[in-house]
């Protein structure tokens, strides 16, 4: 075993160089995890630590496609199956430009501490391309979406591996590579979840990491006797997660002041109501535009181009953009102007100075890994109603989903309570570790 946290993490950044993000992932973990490794020789050991860090599979394939013109493309496709010990790999699919293997092995390595948290069955894992859907018609996504899942069908299966939509990965294209799937291995089982509702989907499964987001935030501000009623709420991204979360705060009497896309962000001081986010949905769900079209919509508001919304004054934030979107000065300009509360929509947006900002200031803290665990969550909960040939009914879903955000932040709160103050990084990473690290010890050296 190595000496210290960071001869460790210097070891992982050898072995994976040019994996910024990956190195990001570990060594938040081992911030939380040292402690907890050296004082149980079992972990040592059984070389928990060095396991965990390793994918067990990690598969990269082309993907030809061909274009409305005529012209041959290639993309790259990726599917990391990082750890099995509690289920099948579990972990969604992302189709964006950014993609990349260490972008990959971080969302991967993440998910197997969400995962773990919403105590269903669960392994970790994560794919995609650097395939952009953005500007392609229906038919070029539909002949890339068959190309990928002509590869990807040999390394996946209801038992085996269970992919998700994630960024550019919508009921289209799950469409499409269900489609793909069910012809190439003449089965109908539920291998993708996020399919659509009238072919093995589960309600609310859309809704899902935004509204267990909320909830989690509910239960976040439920320990200073607070709530999201007549708060001011600053969100980013305006995308599935962002607008769900929006719907769940207006619901709980919140005010949601911003909504930001890769252009820039807009800032309704009026507030963007339940009206005004119907319009947001139509815009970006159906007609694909820009969220600084809604200042032609709604004059009173202002776009800033080019900026997050970090720099309004607020008393929750919820980042549901993308990966550190919140830097160090962001963090402090969120502080000063009255922030108490940040709960992550999206994996890892916070970089390290943010983080250490936000527990240097006591504010309450969500991690993403149990904070957005909702979508796994009813991801789960679609794989057993795939299972046993069924559909629960919305109401039995969503109470579902808010008893698992309930738990996870129960179990954040009994690992992470030092004092007066809760430490939920502590508490998510050391009840994901501990439960996927007991079972990799019983099942011995594989």
């Amino acid at each position: 075993m190595s000496n210290s946290a960071n001869e460790f993490l210097q070891s992982v950044i050898a072995t994976n160089p040019a994996e910024k993000e990956f190195h990001q992932a570990v060594h938040e973990v081992l911030e939380s995890l040292w402690p907890v490794i050296e004082s149980n020789p079992r972990y040592q050991t059984g070389k928990i630590l060095e396991r965990i860090v390793e994918p067990e599979r990690v598969i990269m394939f082309r993907v030809p496609w061909v274009d409305d013109q005529g012209g041959i493309q290639v993309n790259r496709g990726f599917r990391i199956e990082m750890n099995s010990a509690l289920g099948p790999y579990k972990g969604g699919l992302r189709f964006h430009p950014s993609v990349n293997l260490g972008i990959l092995k971080f969302l991967a390595f993440e998910q197997v501490f969400k995962n773990s948290l919403t105590t269903l069955p669960m392994g970790g894992g994560k794919g995609g391309s650097d395939f952009d859907p953005k500007n392609k018609s229906d038919l070029e996504v539909m002949r890339f979406c068959q190309s990928f899942m002509s590869e990807l069908f040999r390394h996946i299966g209801p038992n085996t591996d269970v992919p998700a939509g994630d960024i550019g990965v919508g009921g289209r294209e799950l469409g499409f590579l269900f489609g793909t799937y069910k012809k190439i291995t003449n089965e109908f089982t539920g291998v993708l979840t996020g399919k659509g509702r009238n072919w093995g989907g589960s309600l609310i499964r859309p809704e899902a990491t935004g509204y267990g987001l909320v909830y989690f935030t509910q239960e976040m501000l439920g320990t200073r006797s607070d709530s999201l009623s007549g708060k001011r709420v600053l969100i980013s991204g305006s995308g599935n997660v962002a607008q769900y979360a929006a719907e769940k705060v207006l619901e709980f009497g919140g005010k949601i002041l911003t909504l930001s896309d890769s252009q820039g962000t807009i800032v309704d001081e009026d507030g963007i109501d339940r009206d005004k986010l119907d319009w947001v949905m139509d815009l970006k769900n159906n007609r694909r535009g820009r969220i600084k079209e809604y200042v032609d919509q709604y004059p009173g508001a202002t776009f800033l181009e080019g900026s997050r919304p970090w720099s309004v004054k607020c008393d929750v934030a919820l980042p549901c953009a993308t990966e550190n979107e919140v830097h160090g000065e962001d963090a402090k300009t969120l502080i000063d102007n009255g922030c108490f509360c940040l709960a992550e929509g999206a994996n890892m947006p916070s970089d390290p100075d943010a983080i250490n900002r936000y527990l240097k200031a006591g504010i309450l803290y969500g991690p993403g890994k149990a904070a957005n665990a909702g979508g796994v969550a009813v991801s789960g909960l679609e794989m057993t109603q795939n299972s046993m040939r069924l559909s629960w009914t919305r109401a039995e879903v969503d109470e579902r989903l808010q008893m698992i955000m309930h738990e996870i932040h129960g179990t954040c709160v009994k690992y992470g309570k030092q004092g007066d103050f809760i430490n939920y990084i502590d508490g998510a990473n050391v009840a994901g570790f501990i439960k996927v690290a007991d079972a990799m010890l019983d099942q011995g050296v594989v």
